[in-house]
């Protein structure tokens, strides 16, 4: 299936959306990409990726950090930057929404701030442009307003559009390619998606052979005893020592 990417400087190329996402593992599986790096995974869908999206959405965990309303936003969002189609998961399936409520809480607290406003910025934009909240768009009206805040188009965010739009970008594909320790890549989806077979602490000659596919561990990689003991506390994702629930 053909992927239209929309770039920074207003131009559409076609990549497949496997392709485009390998090109952003290849990059780095388990780290944050740069913004410039991926933009919008934004296409038309036929009625069966829209059902499988709609089929593939997972529960949803406690939350830790947003509200009701501005979770449901986020995640409106998150599925549309890094969509579910036919060719696989995206970041619903991986809850990428679920890592950055959890970072809020911690590590990405400075950007709480940002989330509260940006939020809410883009449910009133688009409640005046497309007539409803952002969550309760059609996919087509979401991905328009995604267009606009990435151009800097939209209007009532502070400091521009553009500027939450990149903050959710990179924090959608932090979410979705991280270890799962941290709360995103949730199955290891993600890691899947992309063909990244994760961490390996011998590599035998088997794997060594050119042309040859690893299997994929499913592990993450606090789970090897040789990381286990540095693995950071969930205590330690929260400024001051706050212990955070799964």
């Amino acid at each position: 299936m053909a992927t239209r990417i929309l770039t920074r400087v207003g131009r559409w190329r076609s990549f497949s959306r496997r392709e485009l996402l390998k090109r952003v593992g290849g990059a780095s599986a388990a780290a944050a990409v740069p913004v410039g790096m991926l933009l919008p995974v934004l296409r038309t869908e036929g009625p069966a990726a829209l059902a499988a999206q709609t089929a593939a959405a997972p529960a949803r965990e406690a939350l830790e950090t947003l509200t009701a309303a501005e979770a449901q936003t986020l995640e409106a969002i998150t599925a549309r930057l890094i969509p579910t189609d036919e060719s696989g998961p995206g970041a619903a399936e991986a809850r990428a929404a679920h890592y950055i409520d959890r970072a809020l809480g911690g590590a990405l607290s400075s950007s709480r701030d940002a989330y509260q406003s940006g939020l809410a910025a883009a449910d009133r934009y688009a409640q005046t442009v497309k007539g409803a909240p952002f969550a309760k768009l059609a996919p087509q009206d979401q991905d328009a307003v995604l267009r606009d805040m990435e151009r800097n188009a939209a209007t009532g965010f502070s400091p521009d559009a553009s500027t939450f739009f990149g903050l959710v970008l990179a924090h959608t594909i932090q979410g979705t390619f991280c270890d799962p320790y941290y709360g995103g890549n949730a199955g290891f989806a993600g890691w899947d998606l992309i063909g990244y077979p994760g961490v390996r602490l011998a590599v035998s000659a088997d794997l060594q052979r050119l042309g040859g596919q690893p299997a994929p561990t499913h592990m993450s990689a606090y789970d090897y005893a040789m990381f286990s003991g540095r693995k950071p506390a969930r205590a330690s994702l929260a400024p001051g020592g706050g212990q955070h629930g799964d």
